[in-house]
């Protein structure tokens, strides 16, 4: 059981990501207020594919959670319409349209998504995204977003995942379980997400994007002795806001 004390001083937000050219930690948004692009390079409806839109997706998220004004691209050959029509399934916010409006938009930043090992796109910052292993078909299976997107943040994005039948059904039954106990902790009185978890969470995500220690924070605040359940609940929320996971979907649900 983790024990809480009292929250470190918690300054301005910094999101640093690894330059995967380097090897070295960068801030995401150097410039205050700066234009960040995020490009997600993504060719053909793959696992591996999707695991790179959901990257860009937390990125977008992550950045706009600090403050930083975001445009996402989608770059690729092939089968676009069909990633964007699963990209919308997943919950990842829309790319816009065209690739050649940034030099108007006055960027301060360019974060280049695609699998390690693949071509990158020429500078920039280069997040280099592991590959997934599916081994029962290279068309991933849609029919529960939800599952698909928890089994792939579950892991850290420079690791390989094996997406399977095992994985796919642990990350319903766990989606399940948070969704409804947080709509059972929205029948309580609302309380504030504790500081010092607070800190936990945004430290997290913002050290290189580490969504499985933000998962890990979840499971803590959970089972966190003493904790009002209105507090429980708002912590889900404020994470769901980078996870994407729809954990407030069942409020109003149950009896």
């Amino acid at each position: 059981m983790h024990a809480y004390g009292l929250p470190p001083a918690y300054a301005q937000a910094v999101l640093r990501i690894t330059d995967a050219r380097t090897g070295e930690p960068v801030e995401a948004a150097p410039a205050r207020r700066g234009l960040t692009r995020v490009e997600a390079h993504a060719s053909g409806l793959d696992p591996t594919s999707l695991r790179v839109l959901l990257v860009s997706d937390l990125l977008v998220r992550a950045l706009e959670l600090g403050g930083t004004p975001v445009w996402s691209l989608l770059s690729g050959e092939h089968e676009q319409a069909e990633l964007r029509a699963a990209a919308r399934a997943l919950g990842i916010r829309p790319f816009e349209d065209g690739g050649d409006l940034g030099s108007g938009l006055g960027e301060a930043q360019v974060l280049h998504v695609a699998v390690e090992g693949g071509a990158g796109a020429t500078g920039g910052v280069l997040v280099a995204v592991a590959p997934v292993e599916s081994p029962t078909t290279a068309v991933p299976d849609l029919s529960d977003p939800g599952a698909l997107r928890l089994a792939l943040l579950s892991h850290a994005r420079d690791l390989p995942v094996r997406l399977d039948t095992d994985a796919l059904e642990e990350a319903r039954r766990t989606l399940a379980h948070w969704r409804g106990s947080v709509a059972d902790w929205a029948r309580r009185p609302s309380r504030p997400v504790p500081d010092e978890v607070r800190v936990e969470l945004r430290t997290a995500w913002e050290d290189d994007l580490d969504v499985p220690e933000v998962l890990e924070v979840l499971r803590r605040v959970e089972n966190w002795p003493d904790l009002a359940d209105g507090a429980r609940f708002e912590t889900y929320a404020y994470a769901d806001r980078l996870l994407g996971l729809e954990l407030t979907r069942d409020i109003g649900s149950l009896a």
